[in-house]
């Protein structure tokens, strides 16, 4: 009877040390795991968009593209699942931060499926992509309390008949043709890949480089409308910054006037680690 006895606690004493084993071992992996996570740099990717719902406040006067056609809508669907498996652990999205509690209100209707998506691209992009990544709460990344503020610079290119205000408005005048002929010809795919296209990137920053001279040597008035729009895109930049810590996975998605200089920026930051958009597409 002893013998038999120290046999099957002999075997229970195994069974247990092996379970033992097993959570030391699991427990140990957790930790090492966290532990070159911590260490390793956020990945951040930045998707540069048109405004799906155009609100015309934009210098640019374009035409509206519809994103509600059934091509868009599938290419939407599979394009969203695509970028969810990146994993990302916080989408950003370009929209007023007083409005924080009312665009997340939207988004726990939307996972309860009790919201219609509108027609922006918070809505189409950023809430698809949070959903499919299993995300519980989108985040603002936008910055409001500053705006580029050309009005000093156009009075005074204005008074001095400025050469570079004609260079400027033929510039935007080109552009709007070009962005028109490609929304009524091209599909979505096409349109977003052009919004992060490099070379549109550099037409889009140079915009703002034509006007920069105005009123050299005499208060700068174009030098201090161009860093108004730089400032707005540093602070914006910060905020992305604020939440890209270690070992997350974010995507920022905004208009590309932004994304143009923000991808300037993430290039040059050697605290985070760029993801491009484009094998995406």
């Amino acid at each position: 009877m002893a013998s038999k006895y120290l046999i099957a606690h002999s075997k229970n004493t195994f069974g247990e040390n092996e379970k033992m084993k097993k959570v030391i071992l699991t427990l140990l992996v957790l930790v090492f795991s966290t532990a070159i996570q911590a260490n390793e740099p956020a990945q951040v990717m930045l998707i540069g968009t048109f405004h799906f719902d155009n609100p015309g406040k934009d210098v640019a006067k374009v035409n509206d593209f519809d994103v509600f056609t059934e091509e868009s809508q599938q290419y939407l669907q599979s394009f969203t699942q695509r970028l969810a498996d990146f994993k990302p652990t916080h989408i950003l999205l370009e929209y007023n931060p007083e409005n924080e509690e009312l665009i997340n209100q939207r988004y726990q209707e939307y996972l309860a499926g009790e919201y219609e998506l509108g027609g922006n691209e918070i809505y189409q992009l950023g809430f698809r992509i949070a959903k499919a990544a299993g995300l519980k709460t989108v985040q603002s990344f936008d910055h409001r309390d500053l705006h580029w503020n050309p009005q000093p610079m156009f009075e005074y290119a204005e008074q001095h008949n400025s050469p570079e205000l004609k260079a400027f408005n033929d510039a935007i005048d080109y552009y709007v043709k070009e962005d028109n002929k490609a929304r009524a010809s091209l599909g979505l795919r096409e349109l977003l890949m052009r919004s992060n296209d490099s070379g549109q990137d550099r037409h889009n920053m140079d915009m703002y480089l034509a006007t920069n001279p105005i009123g050299v040597r005499d208060g700068y008035a174009g030098a201090d409308a161009t860093a108004s729009w730089w400032q707005r895109n540093f602070r914006m930049y910060a905020n992305i910054q604020q939440v890209a810590k270690p070992g997350e996975r974010v995507i920022a998605i905004g208009g590309s006037g932004h994304t143009a200089i923000l991808k300037q920026l993430l290039e040059i930051d050697q605290r985070l680690e760029g993801i491009k958009v484009d094998g995406y597409f």
